[in-house]
C-alpha cells in the first residue's frame, strides 16, 4: 500500500472551515478520489463543503487541472480545419448542436461536439440523435478524427479515458444536491472541454426557470468563472447568457426536437431557434478565425448548405437521414380555458412534463422513449382560443399523462392583450 501525502479528512476540514486548498491537497484528493483511495462519503462531504464555501479562482483552476491530468487529452492539431465547440448548461426543448454544428462545419471549422445523455429535466442531445434509425453515439478516436477531416462535423460521446475523474464526480454530485455549485458545475464543464482539444470555445449559460442557473447575477457568475478557465488553458472562450423561462422552439422531447432541427436546416423553424443558432455560429466561426456575417451565416441554413453537411454527418456515423423519425404511439392535447394571449410559459414545467411522458431519464441506465415529448402550439406572445390546444403530449404509455398533466399545473398566464407579455431578449449578455 503506497504511503499518502494527505487525509482525506483533513482536507475536507480545511473546507469545511473557509480556508483554501493548496495546489497539492487538490491534486492528491482528485487523484485520490479517482484511484478509489478517497471514499464516496468523504468525498460527499467535501463536495458540500465546497456547495457551502465555495472556491477561489485560484483553487477553481487547480482543481480543474487535476480533473483534466485523471486521463487523456485529444489533440486535433493535425487537422487541416481549425476547430470550434459549443457547450450549452441545458435547458427545455434546447436543440441547438443539431443544426449548430454542420452549420459551421459548412463554413470550414471543424466541430468536436462531445456530447451528453439527458437526465431529469433537461434532454440530452445525443438521446435526441439516436431516435434516428441506425445512428450511433460512440466513436473511436481514429474514426473521430477521420470524420472531423471529412465531413467537418461529429457529435458523439465521450470516450471514457477524457477526464474519468469528472465521470465518477458527476455521478457523485448528482445524488448528494451539490449540482447547483458554481465551482463544481464550471470545473466539470471545463475540464471535458479543455481535455478535449478544441481550439475555441462557446459557452451558451442558460438563466432562468428551466436552467440549472435561475437568475442572471449566479449565471454571470459561471459564465465569468468557466471563460477565465478557458482563457487560461489556452483556449479561446466566449459566453453567451441566454434566456430559459420559456422552452426554446415548439417542441421538448427526442425525436420531435430533431424534426424540429431539420426543419431549421430547411430555412425554416422557429425564430428563436434560428436566431440563437446563428448567433452562437458567428460566435464560433469568429473565435476559429473565420468570422462571417450574420446574413452569410443565415443564408448557408436558407440555400441548403448546412442541411447537406447533417445528411454527411448522421450517415458516417450510420444513420438514415431518409428514415422516417418515431412518433409515440399515444397523444393528448392540453387546452386553454379561456382567449387572449399566451404571456407566460414556464420551461421547467414543460421540461417535467416532456420527462415524466418517458423524453427523458431519472437513473442513468433508464431508457427514453423516442417519441415522447410536449409539443408548443403557441408561444408567449401569441393568440390563444379557449377550448384549442396550447400544447400536445406525446408518449406510448398513456399511464403517464396523468402525471406529466399535473407537472403543468399552473404553468401558463393568459393575457387580455399583448401589452402583458413581458418580451425578454435571447441573448442576456456576452462575457468573452
Amino acid at each position: 500500500m503506497p504511503h499518502e501525502p494527505f487525509d482525506a479528512v483533513d482536507v475536507i476540514r480545511a473546507k469545511r472551515d473557509g480556508l483554501a486548498l493548496s495546489d497539492a491537497q487538490v491534486d492528491w484528493v482528485v487523484d485520490a478520489y479517482t484511484r478509489g483511495v478517497v471514499a464516496e462519503e468523504q468525498m460527499s462531504a467535501l463536495t458540500m463543503a465546497v456547495l457551502l464555501n465555495g472556491m477561489s479562482r485560484v483553487e477553481i483552476a487547480r482543481w480543474t487541472g487535476a480533473m483534466i491530468a485523471s486521463g487523456e487529452r485529444m489533440d486535433f492539431s493535425g487537422l487541416s480545419r481549425p476547430t470550434a465547440d459549443k457547450h450549452s448548461t441545458g435547458g427545455v426543448g434546447d436543440k441547438i448542436t443539431l443544426p449548430l454544428a454542420p452549420l459551421v462545419a459548412s463554413f470550414g471549422v471543424a466541430v468536436p461536439q462531445l456530447s451528453g445523455r439527458g437526465l431529469g429535466h433537461t434532454g440530452g442531445t445525443l438521446d435526441k440523435l439516436e431516435s434516428i434509425p441506425g445512428w450511433r453515439a460512440a466513436l473511436t478516436n481514429d474514426e473521430l478524427m477521420a470524420q472531423l477531416e471529412d465531413v467537418g462535423a461529429v457529435v458523439c460521446a465521450a470516450g471514457a479515458g477524457l477526464a474519468p475523474a469528472d465521470r465518477k464526480l458527476y455521478a457523485l454530485r448528482d445524488v448528494t444536491g451539490t449540482v447547483e455549485s458554481v465551482p463544481l458545475i464550471a470545473s466539470s464543464i471545463m475540464s471535458k472541454k479543455i481535455a478535449e482539444g478544441t481550439g475555441a470555445l462557446v459557452l451558451d449559460v442558460k438563466v432562468g426557470s428551466g436552467a440549472f442557473m435561475k437568475d442572471l447575477a449566479t449565471a454571470r457568475e459561471l459564465a465569468r468563472t468557466m471563460v477565465d478557465l478557458g482563457m487560461d488553458a489556452g483556449v479561446r472562450t466566449v459566453a453567451l447568457l441566454t434566456g430559459m423561462a420559456t422552452p426554446l422552439g415548439r417542441t421538448a422531447g427526442n425525436a420531435l426536437e430533431v424534426r424540429e432541427s431539420l426543419e431549421v436546416l430547411a430555412g425554416g423553424g422557429p425564430d428563436d431557434v434560428v436566431d440563437l443558432t446563428v448567433a452562437l455560429a458567428v460566435e464560433m466561426l469568429a473565435g476559429a478565425g473565420r468570422p462571417t456575417p450574420e446574413a452569410e451565416v443565415r443564408a448557408a441554413l436558407a440555400d441548403g448548405r448546412a442541411a447537406a453537411t447533417w445528411r454527411r454527418m448522421i450517415a458516417a456515423q450510420g444513420g438514415d437521414p431518409d428514415a422516417p423519425l418515431p412518433v409515440a404511439r399515444e397523444r393528448l392535447d392540453v387546452v386553454a380555458d379561456r382567449s387572449g394571449v399566451l404571456a407566460r410559459l414556464d420551461a421547467f414545467a414543460v421540461g417535467v412534463a416532456a420527462w415524466r411522458l418517458g423524453a427523458g431519464r431519472s437513473r442513468r441506465d433508464e431508457a427514453v422513449q423516442a417519441g415522447a415529448g410536449v409539443e408548443i402550439h403557441v408561444r408567449p406572445g401569441e393568440p390563444v382560443e379557449a377550448g384549442r390546444p396550447l400544447l400536445t403530449l406525446h408518449t406510448d404509455t398513456p399511464e403517464r399523462f396523468d402525471r406529466a398533466r399535473a407537472a403543468l399545473d399552473g404553468a401558463w398566464d393568459v393575457a387580455d392583450d399583448a401589452g402583458a407579455v413581458d418580451a425578454a431578449p435571447l441573448v442576456l449578455d456576452r462575457l468573452g
